[in-house]
């Protein structure tokens, strides 16, 4: 990232730091530390990349209160509590500035006259807004993307390019939807009929997505049944996520890709699903569960524990039953044993 141009003073008044060096240096740039260069500042909190300080071309580096300095280097150096937090705050405060510049509608575009657009909005060509949406003030519409009436979109929102969002969706403030995600689509809803044909069931909700609350690319979020599908405060979702019709993802909840939760499922608060986690219809999870990678859960869970395997259980009877499943051929080979010697007993 070499699109900025700060002080290192002001750069340590959004971070809250103690500035150990030159406090008038220009950052031009963020870099990792091995592959920066002059005017880059960059971040240490792992000490086995200490050998790098006495090599970096940075000009200026993030580190822990903790971390001892050597005493001859020329660097400047902004001490906080938390090293790694404190560069993905920056990264993010400077990311913010970037977008917040953009504003204005560009063209061609269609914007239906009954839709509510407030001060400080972007809207990017080729978009379409359909009747009656509402986009409040300092929301960020990218090019190619659909909104479909009825739908709301939060203050400073962004939305980024070719995202559909259908009829009547709800999106909270500050909020991020990465490029080419779906935001209520029809739910898979079909009913055999006495041929065996399978016949749709009309999805007529809605979708909730409440504040503070990202989801990467390529992610579909299905419409209600009847109600809403609703997505709660402060949920963060990676790409490629499928969230099925009537489902509710309850606070902070953080979502890895390629996983799905079925419809009519509702993830409690504060949950942690790894990669490929699969969640089956009609479940209630409890709160503060972590879910290991390509776990499939199949039951109601109660909270504050982690769930592994297929289908998943507590991570204490999985170890227990691992230790045993990795015996198996021991087990086996012992048991051909017992039973040739009892054959040869019968045999006599």
């Amino acid at each position: 990232m070499n699109n900025i141009h700060f002080k290192i003073k002001n750069l340590a008044e959004i971070i809250d730091a103690e500035i150990i060096g030159d406090k008038n240096i220009i950052i031009k740039g963020i870099s990792d530390i091995e592959t920066a260069e002059k005017g880059d500042i960059t971040f240490l909190s792992n000490i086995k990349y200490l050998k790098f300080i006495s090599k970096t071309n940075a000009s200026a580096i993030i580190v822990d209160n903790h971390i001892k300095l050597p005493s001859n280097s020329n660097l400047t150096y902004l001490k906080v509590k938390d090293s790694y937090s404190t560069f993905g705050l920056l990264l993010s405060e400077i990311e913010k500035l970037n977008i917040t510049k953009k504003e204005g509608i560009e063209k061609p575009n269609f914007i239906d006259s009954t839709s509510n657009i407030k001060k400080g909005v972007y809207i990017g060509a080729f978009s379409y807004i359909g009747k009656n949406v509402k986009i409040e003030k300092g929301a960020k519409i990218f090019p190619y993307t659909y909104i479909g009436e009825n739908s709301e979109i939060g203050e400073n929102t962004i939305i980024y390019p070719g995202v559909k969002i259908y009829d009547s969706t709800k999106i909270g403030s500050k909020c991020v939807i990465h490029a080419n995600s779906v935001i209520g689509s029809d739910g898979f809803g079909f009913a055999p009929n006495e041929k065996g044909e399978y016949l749709t069931i009309p999805q007529i909700g809605n979708v909730i997505i409440k504040d503070n609350v990202s989801i990467g690319s390529n992610t579909v979020i299905d419409r209600a049944t009847l109600k809403s599908t609703i997505i709660e405060k402060g949920v963060k979702m990676d790409n490629l996520i499928q969230i099925a019709h009537n489902v509710i993802i309850g606070e902070n909840t953080v979502i890895a890709a390629q996983s799905g939760v079925a419809g009519s499922s509702t993830i409690g608060k504060n949950n942690m699903l790894g990669g490929q986690v699969g969640i089956i219809g009609h479940l209630k999870m409890g709160d503060n569960i972590k879910y290991a990678a390509q776990s499939g859960v199949t039951k109601n869970m109660k909270s504050n524990q982690t769930l592994i395997g297929f289908p998943a259980v507590p991570k204490e009877k999985y170890i227990k039953s691992y230790i045993i499943f990795k015996k198996l051929p021991s087990i086996e080979e012992k048991i051909k044993k017992l039973e040739e010697k009892l054959y040869n007993l019968q045999s006599k």
